[in-house]
C-alpha cells in the first residue's frame, strides 16, 4: 500500500536550488531514511511534507487511510500542561475513544457499545494511561504530574517522543530523533522502531541507527533524489557503484577507505552482518559525490600545539550540587595522545567533570594539576556566540589569519575550504546558516586556536555524516589528549581508546574498551545480578483476592483483567528463555539488545502482576 507520493517537487531559496523536480514514494512497512550533508533541505523537505511550508511546485500525496505523526527538531508545547497531560494532548484520538466508550457504557445501546469496543481494540486504548507511563519511564521520565515548563530541553523532547510512539501511527516523521537523547534511551528507540511494523521516514546523523533501523535510503544530492533498497551498509556499495561511473579513484579516497575498512572489520557488527562491512567505502563515495577533484584538500592534518609530559592530574577530587555528589573521589593522570569518552545518562555529571577538569569549576575535595605546556580548546554543547552579521570567513580571521597545517601554512578561506566551506560560503552571514552548518563552524573556531587539549561536549548534535567523517579524521590522527562526551555510538567506538562511565552515584568507572564493548560487558554484569535478586514476586504466580465489599468491575476492567491473565504466562515464559540465552550466549548473540529485551520483558511483568492484583480486588 502506498502511504506518500511525491512528483516533481521543486524549491529554491533565492539563487539556491534546493530541489529540482524530485519525486520518490514510500510504502507500507517501509523505513527511509532521508541522508544529505547540512544546509541542502532536509528539514525543508520534512516540513513540506508535513504541511508547514510550500513548495515552488509539484505535488504530495498522503493515503487518507491513515494515520500520521511528525516529531521536529523542536517541538511544541503547551506549556501549561503537566508531562501526562501533553501527552494525551497528542493522542487526540485515543482520548476520544476512551470518552467515546465511557458514553456507550451510560446508554446502554449494544450497538454503540460494540462499536466503541471495536475502535478501543484498534487503538489499544484499554491500557492507555499504564503504556503512557511505561514509556515515559522507559525514556527516563518519572514525575508525571510536573509541568512541562519545568523540563529541560532534552526532558521535553523525550515527552514529544513519548507522545508520538504512543499515538502508535501508521507512519511516522521524525526530524534528528537522537539528538540530545541518552545512549540507552538510543537504544531503546532503535530496539522499539526495528520491532515495530510502523512505517517511517526520519533524518538522523546516527549512522548506527541508519544501519539497524532502515531498509531504505534517500539521498538528496544537488539537489536530485537518489534512491537505495537497503540499509546504510548496502547504500554505501550501491552509491560507490553510481559514483565510481562519474568520478576517477583518488589517492586520498583509497587511503580514508583503507582506514575506514580496517577498523569496521574490526567492530562485532563488521562479522554479524555481510552488507556492514560496505561502510569501510563511505569517504570514497562521499568525497566523490561532492566534487572531490575541488576538495582534495580534505584531509585535516594540523598539528597541535606542543604538549608536555603532564596533562592534568586528578587527585580525589569530589562535586556535590545540592547535596547530591556528582563525582565523589575521582583521581587520574591524562597522558598526551589519550582519547578518552565520557558517558552516562543526563544529570550523572558529565559536563560537571569536563568544567572540573577545565578549571570551570572547583572542586569541593581533592585538586587537579594542570601541565605549564596545556593548550585548551573547549566545544561546549551551547554551541557559537558570535555576531549573526558576521559572514563565515570573518568568523575565522578574527582568530587568526594564518593557521599552521602540518609542514604547511593555511590561510583562512584554505582552512575553511578544509572543513567543507567551500568558496561560495565565505560571505554568507552566520545568521543565515543552518544549524549543522553553525556548528561546523562553531567546532572551527575551536580548532583554529591550535589546542593540544581538548574537550568535545556533544559535538556531532547536527553535524552531517561527512563532517563527522572529516571530524573522526582529524581526532584519530591529533596527537595531543582528547575528551568527548558524545550520544554518538558510532562517533565513541570510532575515537575513544577507553571509556569513563557515570553512572549518578558520583563514581567513575574506567573501561578499557569502546562503547560496544562496554554495552555488551554492562549486559552481562545486569543480567547476572538480575538472575541472582529474582524476587518472590516475580518467582511465585499471584493469588487472587476477593473484596466482597469491593465495586463491581465495569467490561472495560473485565477485558483488560482477561488479557493480562493471558499476557503474563507468555511473558513469564519470554523471560526464562532469555535468562537461559544469557547464561549461554550463542556466538551470534546480540548481547545488549537481548538484555534489553530481558529488562523490558521484566518491567512488564511487574507492570501487570500490580494491575492484576489491582484488578483481582474488584468483585467480576
Amino acid at each position: 500500500m502506498n502511504y506518500l507520493n511525491v512528483e516533481e517537487l521543486d524549491y529554491r531559496w533565492g539563487d539556491i536550488c534546493l530541489f529540482d523536480k524530485i519525486s520518490f514514494s514510500i510504502e507500507e512497512g517501509e523505513k527511509v531514511a532521508l541522508v544529505a550533508r547540512n544546509g541542502t533541505g532536509k528539514t525543508t523537505l520534512l516540513k513540506m511534507l508535513t504541511g508547514e511550508m510550500e513548495s515552488d511546485g509539484g505535488k504530495i500525496t498522503y493515503n487518507k487511510d491513515i494515520r500520521t505523526a511528525y516529531l521536529p527538531q523542536n517541538p511544541y508545547f503547551n506549556t501549561e500542561n503537566t508531562v501526562l497531560e501533553q501527552v494525551f494532548e497528542y493522542s487526540t484520538a485515543v482520548t476520544d475513544a476512551i470518552k467515546n466508550y465511557e458514553k456507550a457504557l451510560t446508554s446502554g445501546d449494544n450497538e454503540l457499545i460494540a462499536k466503541a469496543t471495536d475502535k478501543m481494540d484498534t487503538l489499544g486504548a484499554w491500557d492507555y494511561e499504564a503504556r503512557v507511563k511505561q514509556i515515559l519511564t522507559k525514556l527516563h521520565i518519572d514525575d508525571f504530574e510536573k509541568p512541562v515548563n519545568k523540563l529541560s530541553g532534552g526532558e521535553q523532547k523525550r515527552v514529544a517522543l513519548a507522545a508520538i510512539l504512543i499515538s502508535n501511527p501508521d507512519f511516522l516523521i521524525l526530524d534528528e530523533p537522537t539528538n540530545h537523547l541518552d545512549l540507552d534511551i538510543i537504544d531503546y528507540l532503535e530496539q522499539y522502531l526495528t520491532r515495530s511494523n510502523i512505517t517511517l521516514l526520519m533524518v538522523t546523523h546516527d549512522r548506527y541507527f541508519l544501519d539497524r533501523v532502515c531498509n531504505v535510503i534517500l539521498e538528496l544530492d544537488r539537489c536530485k533524489m537518489y534512491e537505495y533498497e537497503g540499509n546504510y551498509g548496502y547504500y554505501l556499495q550501491k552509491k560507490a557503484e553510481r559514483v565510481d561511473r562519474i568520478s576517477a579513484e583518488t589517492d586520498k579516497a583509497r587511503n580514508l577507505l583503507r582506514r575506514e575498512q580496517e577498523w569496521m572489520n574490526r567492530q562485532p557488527q563488521a562479522r554479524a552482518t555481510k552488507a556492514q562491512y560496505r561502510i569501510d567505502a563511505y569517504y570514497e563515495l562521499k568525497e566523490k559525490a561532492q566534487g572531490v577533484t575541488e576538495q582534495k584538500g580534505l584531509e585535516l592534518k594540523f598539528e597541535s600545539a606542543r604538549i608536555g609530559r603532564k596533562v592534568v592530574d586528578v587527585y580525589n577530587i569530589s562535586k556535590s550540587f545540592n547535596g547530591r555528589k556528582l563525582i565523589d573521589d575521582f583521581s587520574y593522570k591524562f597522558v598526551a595522545g589519550e582519547k578518552v569518552a565520557i558517558i552516562g545518562p543526563n544529570g550523572t555529571g558529565k559536563s560537571t567533570l569536563l568544567n572540573l577538569l577545565t578549571g570551570n569549576l572547583a572542586p569541593d575535595k581533592g585538586r587537579l594539576e594542570t601541565g605549564e605546556t596545556v593548550r585548551c580548546g573547549y566545544y561546549r554543547q551551547e554551541g557559537i556566540q558570535v555576531d549573526g552579521d558576521k559572514t563565515v570567513l570573518e568568523v575565522i580571521s578574527d582568530i587568526a589569519d594564518n593557521l599552521p597545517a602540518g609542514e604547511k601554512t593555511l590561510n583562512a578561506p584554505q582552512f575553511l575550504r578544509h572543513f567543507l566551506f567551500p568558496d561560495n560560503m565565505h560571505h554568507v552571514q552566520v545568521s543565515a546558516l543552518s544549524g549543522g552548518e553553525q556548528k561546523r563552524l562553531y567546532l572551527l573556531t575551536v580548532l583554529v586556536t591550535n589546542p593540544n587539549f581538548l574537550i568535545l561536549d556533544e559535538p556531532t548534535n547536527d553535524l552531517d555524516i561527512l563532517t563527522l567523517n572529516v571530524l573522526e579524521e582529524y581526532l584519530l590522527e591529533f596527537k595531543g589528549t582528547v575528551i568527548i562526551v558524545s550520544h554518538d555510538r558510532y562517533f565513541v567506538d570510532k575515537v575513544a581508546q577507553h571509556i569513563f562511565a557515570l553512572d549518578g552515584t558520583g563514581k567513575v568507572k574506567d573501561f578499557p574498551g569502546d562503547y560496544t564493548e562496554y554495552v555488551a560487558w554492562k549486559a552481562k554484569q545486569d543480567a547476572a545480578a538480575a538472575k541472582e535478586q529474582k524476587t518472590e514476586q516475580q518467582q511465585i504466580a499471584p493469588k487472587r483476592q476477593t473484596n466482597t465489599r469491593a465495586p463491581k468491575m465495569s467490561y472495560m476492567q473485565k477485558k483488560e483483567f482477561e488479557t493480562i491473565e493471558k499476557e503474563l504466562p507468555r511473558l513469564n515464559t519470554r523471560k526464562a528463555e532469555i535468562e537461559e540465552l544469557l547464561g549461554a550466549p550463542k556466538p551470534d548473540t546480540d548481547i545488549a539488545a537481548v538484555s534489553e529485551e530481558y529488562q523490558e520483558v521484566s518491567e512488564k511483568i511487574d507492570e501487570l502482576e500490580m494491575r492484576w492484583l489491582e484488578l483481582s480486588e474488584i468483585e467480576g
